[in-house]
């Protein structure tokens, strides 16, 4: 099976420096590349010059994370890509258990390994942890992590289990199930691209697992950090999205509609809280949903399905009222 690991690259020269030769090092399996979504540094030149053998990708514009990787993606012929962010240090024989779970099982479309947090290798890290899941109201969590509450790494991860989501972070996926699904809905831009293609993924019957026998470090934060309104608008914008276009029927509105009231108390919060550009963030989100949502109701004609997606009705109100913070008494 062949493997191919590719890195998504925007202006990140010292991430590429600081965490490309760990990939090199314990990749050797896979064929690297790197993709450059016109980046304006010396990014290109510092690979040129330092690691020559690394095959480039140079994308015509920065589409963002879901158009740069289609773009670099559709010329390449490898059975299994993997979607490894510029800020991954990985560790040795990371890519063994993953390669043979996908050699062994061809109903396996997309994976990913555990993901901790490079600045305290004891936990767990926010973009994926222990394998992802939502609720039914499109709120993501992780198993060891959710919302801005990150476990303690004690072995309790350690399994192989199914999950409704593997992180963008380090994204697994057969090369021939990404395209039958269209690739990276590119209109999501960035952030909860990666739900939305593993949804589709399932629509079609494939199956996504996490496997905690798999391990890397992940820095977090090295495009978009939590303090920038953008993140927000993306976040707040593409849950709605993408559960007017997944989830069928009468149901998908009453759903869209619910998220839009704990949108409105999260941006009073924000006020509260001093934030008043996350406040005008989730805002904007709401008014570009409404501008979307013609050419989201031309794809929910293809992909709306009954697929069950969640057991949890409000991660919201698990953490916040109930206070479960901890994946296990969920």
């Amino acid at each position: 099976m062949k493997v191919a690991v590719v890195i998504l690259n925007w202006n990140g020269k010292s991430l590429l420096e600081q965490f490309l030769p760990s990939v090199l090092a314990h990749s050797k399996e896979a064929n690297i590349y790197v993709a450059d979504n016109a980046s304006t540094d010396d990014s290109l030149h510092f690979l040129s010059e330092h690691y020559p053998q690394v095959d480039v990708i140079q994308n015509s514009e920065n589409g963002g994370y879901a158009k740069g990787y289609n773009d670099a993606l559709i010329n390449l012929t490898e059975d299994v890509f993997v979607l490894l962010n510029n800020d991954v240090e990985v560790t040795k024989g990371w890519l063994t258990p993953m390669i043979t779970a996908f050699e062994n099982d061809p109903s396996l479309v997309a994976a990913q390994p555990k993901i901790l947090d490079y600045k305290d290798k004891s936990y767990f890290e926010y973009a994926g942890a222990g394998g992802g899941f939502i609720d039914r109201l499109g709120y993501p969590y992780c198993r060891g992590r959710i919302f801005n509450t990150l476990e303690v790494d004690e072995g309790q991860y350690d399994d192989v289990i199914s999950i409704f989501w593997a992180t963008g972070a380090c994204l697994f996926v057969r090369n021939e199930a990404f395209w039958e699904v269209g690739g990276l809905d590119e209109d999501l831009f960035a952030h909860m691209e990666e739900i939305d293609l593993c949804w589709r993924l399932q629509i079609r019957g494939g199956a996504i697992k996490y496997f905690g026998n798999s391990t890397l470090y992940h820095l977090g934060g090295a495009t978009l950090t939590a303090a920038n309104p953008k993140k927000t608008f993306y976040n707040f914008r593409n849950s709605l999205l993408i559960l007017l276009k997944n989830v069928k029927g009468f149901v998908a509105w009453r759903r869209i509609f619910i998220r839009m009231l704990w949108d409105g108390v999260a941006g009073i919060l924000f006020l509260l809280q001093g934030k008043p550009s996350h406040f005008l963030a989730v805002i904007k989100a709401h008014i570009s949903f409404y501008r979307l949502l013609p050419k989201f109701l031309k794809k929910r004609k293809k992909w709306a399905s009954d697929l069950s997606y969640s057991t949890i009705n409000s991660i919201v109100w698990k953490y916040f009222i109930a206070k479960k913070r901890n994946f296990n008494n969920l």
